[in-house]
């Protein structure tokens, strides 16, 4: 069987014809007739020069074919075709293709069950606009703890891009690529981390992005990260990810599930429904071991009830016995199960991979109890694009 491989194209539907792309090219691998600006399969070889350039975003697009578009099929294009199913994925291929990162995220989303989709209002994210090769500089606009825990160093670091295009959607992961060597005398690979901003940037309007970092014991890039001071310069790749995405449906119901840093992708998805003025209604599980270690407690704590029903959970708490987001769920099973049965209800889970097994045991109680199985409710609402999973 033909092993799929990534390949370039160009949306003939966005694309202004500027050529700006085929006179960056340094190859020669982008073409152009009559009607549209094309990519040679036989001759890209992924050097990204033409992403940044590109003023409409139309370049950055991608598929994982198993025979490529010939220039002839994609000068006759009107519109991009979709994304096939491509039945020999490669190694950790739910995310298409062999590269590390995309193993990562395949890794990442496992949790799911089966192939991750995105939601179908979901916005069309950018990916892989810059590699490791052709990484974007990002300056340090702030750097700032999170919890007054000792044990637990969790930071809110943001980056700005200066004048690089750098657009990010919600749920979506950049790559920081830890300064030095490896033992091997190697570059270091990016760390994956999800960003904890929306689309439109830390406040309104700000051209940058923010991410939330623990300082890990021993960590390479988490300590690279939390020791940033502001003015520092960072080597970030990506975005990356395609499928833990935000719905754009204002009365889509989002339950959010989350540990620690898994908050990020959370905080991203209540600030832009907060901005957007989304009226379906958000309901969160957090987790942590005591209130000090939770990230963005202090402002989560002002997001009114009517935008985001909070269940923060603590396990560590004296005089209390553990509790985890699990027990939580169970105990609030009338208000899941209400939102198991709604169509508009989409489902995020972020955080330990340990979260994983009590979460499924506590739906499987609750499915159970409206006269559902979990199991195939889970895969009906991920191949309609509402259950995502994103565990490490």
């Amino acid at each position: 069987m033909t092993t799929p491989v990534k390949q370039h194209l160009i949306d003939p539907e966005i694309c202004i014809r500027c050529y700006t792309c085929e006179m960056t090219c340094p190859i020669g691998a982008i073409e152009h007739d009559d009607n549209n600006v094309v990519v040679n399969a036989d001759v890209c070889n992924f050097c990204m020069d033409c992403i940044p350039v590109c003023p409409t975003g139309s370049i950055d697009e991608w598929r994982v074919v198993e025979t490529p578009y010939t220039l002839e099929e994609q000068f006759d294009f009107d519109e991009l075709p979709e994304q096939a199913e491509i039945e020999a994925a490669p190694a950790g291929g739910d995310e298409g293709d062999a590269d590390p990162v995309a193993a990562l995220l395949a890794e990442a989303h496992k949790g799911a069950g089966g192939k991750a989709r995105a939601p179908l209002t979901a916005a069309k994210p950018a990916v892989n606009m810059y590699t490791l090769g052709k990484p974007a500089k990002m300056k340090v606009q702030g750097n700032y703890r999170l919890t007054d825990d000792p044990s637990h160093d969790v930071r809110h670091i943001i980056l700005d891009p200066g004048a690089l295009p750098f657009p990010v959607l919600e749920g979506q992961s950049v790559g920081i690529i830890p300064p030095g060597q490896d033992a091997e005398g190697k570059a270091h690979l990016p760390r994956l981390y999800s960003v904890s901003s929306p689309r439109d940037g830390e406040r309104p309007g700000y051209h940058n992005i923010s991410l939330t970092v623990k300082r890990e014991e021993g960590g390479l890039a988490s300590n690279y990260l939390c020791d940033l001071e502001q003015g520092s310069e960072v080597e970030v790749t990506g975005p990356f990810g395609s499928t833990f995405l935000m719905p754009n449906d204002p009365n889509a119901r989002l339950l959010l599930i989350c540990t620690g840093t898994g908050s990020a992708p959370m905080r991203a998805f209540t600030m832009q429904r907060q901005r957007g003025g989304a009226t379906g209604g958000m309901t969160m599980f957090f987790g942590a071991r005591t209130p000090e270690s939770l990230p963005y407690f202090g402002p989560l704590k002002k997001i009114p009830e009517k935008i985001l029903r909070q269940h923060l959970v603590f396990s560590r708490l004296p005089d209390a016995d553990k509790e985890y987001v699990q027990d939580r769920i169970v105990a609030e099973q009338d208000e899941v199960a209400e939102m198991l049965g709604d169509e508009r209800t989409h489902i995020y889970i972020c955080g330990l991979r340990g979260m994983e097994e009590g979460v499924e045991l506590a739906m499987t109680s609750i499915a159970e109890s409206i006269g559902q199985q979990w199991t195939a409710l889970r895969d009906v609402m991920r191949d309609e694009g509402r259950y995502h999973v994103e565990t490490y």
